[in-house]
């Protein structure tokens, strides 16, 4: 089927968006398509052209105060901004500038660097988010897939701005939680949560130790292979992220690889304190620092070639069944998933018995799909987009004909373990109260009948690497 050539989605090569001429769509998410672009008159570019999917979308105004206050090397730089009118209706777009390269997690797997070189691209990163906090914003989806390192001359670049916020900026999300990527949120923002929910309550305002917790997380996967324990207070592991925990196993404690200095620093960014990781500023010091005077253990790779077999196992998607405590304000909570390209990280409120098994949230994606509203970095669209956005998202499938790989199955009788889930298509799903414009398949949620379901997976923990880890994730 050709291209609708007024669907923002699926726009056809040659399509004129303001003084920009439409070459090849790069990637795309639930709220916003990224294009490949040339200006009309001038024949200059590329950019990076971002078009919303929805008419009148308020993150594109806010995306833009943003960018428009930041001048940074390591930051893509706002071009144009306009609207582009299809049926009469507008649809911002932002156009960037273009960075040909690849996200840090593909970088790290082709180049194989070792602890120095990690710092330096740490140091950079820690300068664009103190560029970023100085001008009174706060990103708020840092991650491996939200950073580019350019082919050209490897300078790093960070991404991704779609769900930044900045001081005075309008609120569009509703409670608990802003959107962002459920493994990188931090545990300062889980406990601020208090049950049950108050749809009047404000959200939780991330701020620059959020950030600065984040690129914790992304320096963590991106020198262990894996991440640490999930933040989330439903996952058995997460005890260490209390006030009174430990916090995560040290990189170096994970891979002997790592020098002291560069775990000593992903630590400290990972410390269950927000007050103990520093400002960004401080840290881009200490990083810089210790680029310049590690010894020859930093040139040493971070991990030998034969590895990466292993480690790519390890950025598969993973999904970890939760059981709801007993006896604990969290019985009632299951955290929802991270929408299409888009983290949403929100919550909702179902009727479980105390013990039951629910549909657990994406801990692990693969290569960090999930971007908020637009994306600067090219997403990987699951199923290609025939028609024109409507009222719900265009990434919202119907349930598969078939289970997925480790869903639960009803017995010989066509029944489910719990009352909760419903028998379809051979598997066990769970209703989700979960809007159809978030209703995702990038993370299993489908829809059926109406409404979104998601599945109900065997318990236990999967495996970390291995064939094994395969055969349980292959869903995307």
């Amino acid at each position: 089927m050709e291209p609708d050539p007024l669907n923002p989605a699926s726009l056809s090569p040659g399509t004129r968006v303001g003084p920009w001429r439409v070459m090849d769509r790069r990637g795309w998410g639930a709220y916003g398509a990224v294009y490949r672009a040339f200006h009309v008159e001038e024949g200059s570019g590329p950019v990076a052209l971002k078009l919303a999917l929805h008419a009148g979308d308020e993150r594109f105004a806010r995306e833009v105060e943003l960018l428009s206050r930041l001048r940074h090397p390591s930051i893509p730089r706002l071009v144009d901004h306009g609207h582009w009118r299809s049926s009469g209706l507008p649809y911002p777009y932002l156009a960037m500038q273009w960075v040909e390269g690849i996200s840090l997690y593909e970088w790290a797997r082709v180049r194989r660097p070792g602890s120095r070189q990690v710092l330096h691209v740490l140091a950079s990163l820690a300068r664009a988010l103190e560029a970023v906090h100085a001008a009174g914003g706060v990103h708020r989806d840092v991650k491996g897939d939200n950073v580019l390192v350019s082919a050209a001359d490897g300078q790093v670049f960070l991404t991704d701005f779609g769900s930044g916020h900045y001081v005075g900026a309008a609120t569009l999300t509703s409670p608990p939680f802003p959107p962002g990527t459920l493994p990188y949120r931090s545990p300062e923002a889980w406990r601020s949560m208090r049950l049950p929910l108050d749809k009047a309550a404000t959200p939780y305002a991330p701020g620059p130790a959020d950030d600065v917790f984040a690129l914790g997380i992304t320096a963590y996967r991106l020198v262990t292979g894996e991440y640490p324990p999930p933040t989330v207070p439903t996952h058995e592991e997460s005890e260490v992220w209390s006030l009174e925990g430990t916090g995560p196993r040290p990189p170096r404690g994970v891979n002997v690889r790592c020098c002291e200095e560069l775990s000593g620093l992903v630590s400290r960014m990972l410390s269950v304190r927000p007050e103990a990781r520093g400002s960004a500023s401080e840290l881009a010091e200490a990083l810089e620092r210790a680029a310049r005077n590690a010894g020859p253990e930093a040139d040493v790779p971070l991990f030998a070639r034969g590895d990466f077999e292993s480690v790519e196992e390890r950025f598969l998607p993973r999904r970890t069944p939760l059981r709801v405590p007993r006896n604990h304000g969290w019985s009632r909570l299951a955290a929802a998933g991270l929408g299409g390209a888009v983290a949403l990280s929100t919550v909702w409120m179902l009727s479980l018995r105390p013990g039951q098994q629910v549909h657990a949230p994406v801990l692990e994606e693969a290569k960090d799909g999930g971007t908020v509203a637009v994306g600067d970095a090219a997403l990987t669209a699951p199923v290609p987009l025939t028609r024109a956005p409507s009222a719900w998202s265009t990434i919202a499938v119907d349930l598969p004909t078939t289970p997925l790989p480790s869903q639960i199955r009803p017995d010989a009788t066509g029944r489910c373990p719990s009352r909760a889930q419903v028998a379809l298509n051979g598997g066990c799903w769970v209703k989700l109260a979960v809007p159809l414009k978030d209703c995702d398949a990038s993370v299993n949620y489908y829809v059926h009948n109406g409404a979104c379901y998601g599945p109900v997976f065997r318990p236990g923990r999967p495996p970390t690497s291995g064939p094994a880890a395969r055969s349980e994730d292959d869903a995307p």
